[in-house]
Order: structure tokens, then sequence, then C-alpha cells
């Protein structure tokens, strides 16, 4: 371990990613929410729901993928931790990219775009020098992934520029998030179910990592990126909405095989498998809306995704994460199985929205709270482990 006698928050990657990555998600809803309601103007120049979707895919997002990696890779590569000046320098490069998106309207477009873009591409730099430095070949698809996360944030930014709705750009984000999920979660969330049933009663256990689970990956890639190039090029509609329904079956016995019905004891490996199942569900949603051409469909999957599969996973991540490293019982107490339901509560209404356009309103604005409560929640009980030194 890298000695670092600075201030506990910057230790290590998951502390000052997952506070301020916790904080942002809840505070950019919040201001969505006084948006909607016209208490307030949109932050910035950009269309309101540009600005909503960009800081929630490209700004929340990449902070807890930062933090789950940037303490992920040593344990993967056995090298030693990003931590102190060099840690805080990324923050600080993602907070100058939040900064210039706030005051899009008072800087050059260009500009605004090279910032926003800096953090994936230096994120990217750092993950890179470590996983080849230990010769870590097989976690280049999480670099990869990274790398296309920034690509997606430069599309978006060139769509904008261009005068058009930046929606290729935010498909595309989403894309890769779920896509890191099938992978990293594909990895943890068995593997923890795994351990916590040894530890309590054996039976069966969760099936390895196979060929199958490579195939569903590669699968729900491809249904993934037609998905998302859909708005640019419409000829594979028929293609991807089957890819799309056949990925959400596949992932489904995929999830099957790790016996989510066996962890009910325990919320910090259930949570797991709920946010896991938002992705199948995206899947199926995303599928039928394609094939039947109904926009209430296609947006149910969307924030399936979104709202489930990233929401739901980065917060239990982030507390599972949160725990182990700073010396907590590995087991969830009632105020963050709250947290957890808040925001599957908030997904399930959010999908709800767009099915019941006629409810659409209230049931935005009870999405939002149950968010907001989720994320505010994880700071309050969450902020303080990160910033003190291992219990």
């Amino acid at each position: 371990m890298r000695a670092w006698r600075g201030p506990a928050l910057l230790s290590f990657g998951f502390r000052p990613f997952f506070l301020i990555g916790g904080a942002y998600a809840a505070t950019v809803v919040l201001v969505w929410l006084l948006v909607l309601t016209g208490a307030m103007a949109s932050p910035g120049d950009w269309p309101p729901l540009a600005w909503h979707a960009h800081e929630l895919v490209f700004g929340f997002v990449p902070a807890v993928v930062a933090g789950f990696l940037l303490t992920a890779v040593p344990n993967w590569t056995g090298r030693l931790p990003v931590v102190g000046w060099p840690l805080l320098g990324l923050v600080a490069v993602w907070l100058a990219g939040r900064l210039a998106v706030a005051a899009a309207g008072l800087l050059p477009g260009a500009f605004v775009a090279a910032l926003a873009t800096a953090f994936p591409v230096t994120l990217a730099v750092f993950l890179g020098r470590e996983i080849l430095a230990g010769r870590n070949w097989r976690n280049l698809p999480v670099l990869g992934a990274v790398i296309l996360l920034g690509i997606a944030q430069a599309l978006f930014h060139a769509e904008l520029l261009q005068g058009g709705a930046p929606v290729r750009g935010d498909r595309l984000g989403i894309a890769i998030t779920v896509f890191l999920i099938t992978l990293i979660g594909g990895r943890i969330v068995p593997s923890f179910t795994t351990n916590w049933l040894k530890r309590r009663e054996p039976g069966e256990l969760p099936v390895p990592f196979n060929r199958f689970d490579a195939f569903v990956i590669a699968g729900g890639a491809l249904g993934l990126l037609l998905w998302a190039l859909l708005p640019m090029a419409p000829g594979p509609t028929r293609a991807a909405g089957l890819l799309l329904i056949a990925g959400g079956a596949l992932h489904l016995v995929r999830q099957a095989r790790w016996l989510p019905w066996r962890t009910g004891p325990e919320a910090l490996v259930w949570v797991l498998h709920l946010a896991y199942g938002f992705v199948p569900l995206g899947f199926l949603l995303s599928g039928a809306g394609v094939l039947t051409a109904d926009f209430g469909l296609e947006m149910a999957g969307l924030h399936a995704w979104a709202v489930g599969a990233i929401g739901l996973m980065t917060l239990a991540v982030m507390t599972r994460a949160t725990r182990g490293h700073t010396g907590h019982a590995l087991t969830a107490p009632p105020t963050t199985v709250a947290v957890y339901l808040a925001v599957a509560l908030a997904a399930l209404l959010r999908i709800a929205a767009a099915l019941v356009p006629g409810w659409s309103v209230p049931l935005l604005t009870l999405a939002g709270i149950g968010w907001c409560a989720g994320f505010f929640g994880f700071v309050l009980l969450y902020g303080p482990m990160l910033i003190r030194r291992r219990a």
C-alpha cells in the first residue's frame, strides 16, 4: 500500500469519487425537478433535457466508474493505488468538466467539450498505465469501455455543436455503461453471492463465469450497439429489436444461474441481483419498443437501464465497497436498505411514467424524489465513512 499521510479522503480512489458521485447524482435530479416545475432555469444554455442526460450519463456515471476502477485495478494488477495529489488532480479534472457544462452559455462550445471530455481521457490514461504495466490483459475490455465512454461523450458534444439533439451520444453512453454492468457485474454478483452462501449455508452455488456468459455479453453488446445507432441508421431496426429481445431472455437465464432467490436474508447481496434484474428488463422493453415503434416502451426500456440498472447498481457497489474498504461489517443496516428501496422504487415509477403518459408528471416527480432520497441518503450515511480513516 502506498503511504499517504494526508486527508483520508485522498487515500483511495473510491473515497472522493463515491462521495462526489453520490452527491452529484442527487443534485442533478433535484435541479431537473426544479426545472420541470419551472422553479428555475436549466444551468448553462443547453436544452434542459440535454443537460439532464449529459450530467447523469457523463458526469455522475464516470465518477462512480472512476471510484470503482481506481480501487479495483490495484487488486487486479498488484500495483500501488493512485492516492494523494494525483488523485486530487483527477478529481479536479472532473470538477472542471462540471463547471464548464454549467457555464456553457459563457464559454465557447468547443472549449466546454474539451473540458468535459478531459476526464474520461485522463482516467483512461491512469487506468491504462496500470493495466498495461501490470500485464493485466484480461481487463483490457474494461479500459476499452472507459475509452468508448469518452468517445460517446465527444459524440454528444459534436451533435450539440452541430445544432442537433444529442441522441446518439446519449444512447451510446448508456449502452456502454450497461455493457460495463454486464461485464463487471457479471463477475461481482455471482462472486459475492458465492462468498456469502459459503459462509452461511453452502448447498447449491452460482455457476462460475463460462462461455455462456461470454456469449451473452457479446450478444448483448451487439444489441446495445445497434440500439445506440438506431437514430443514425434506421435500417437495422428489426435486427436491433430481435437482438434486444434475445438479449433480455439470455440475461434472465444468466441471472437465474446466480441463484438470486437464495440471497433474501442479506440486502447487501440481494440488491446486486435486484439491480442486475433491470438489465434484462431494459433489453425486453427496448426491444419491444423498437419492434412496435412504441416510444413509450422505448423510454421505459431506456430508464429501466438508466435508473434501475445503472442507478441501483452504482448505489449497491458504492455501499458495499465503502463498508468493505473502511472496516465496517459487510451487512446492510435498515437505513441502507431504505436507500436501496428508494432508488428501486424510483426506477419502477420512472418506467411507469413512460408507460402511462397521462400520469407522467406525478410519476416523474415521485421518481425524482425517490432518486434524490436514495443518493442524498447515501451521502449522509456513508459520507462520514468516506472522509474518515479505516475503522
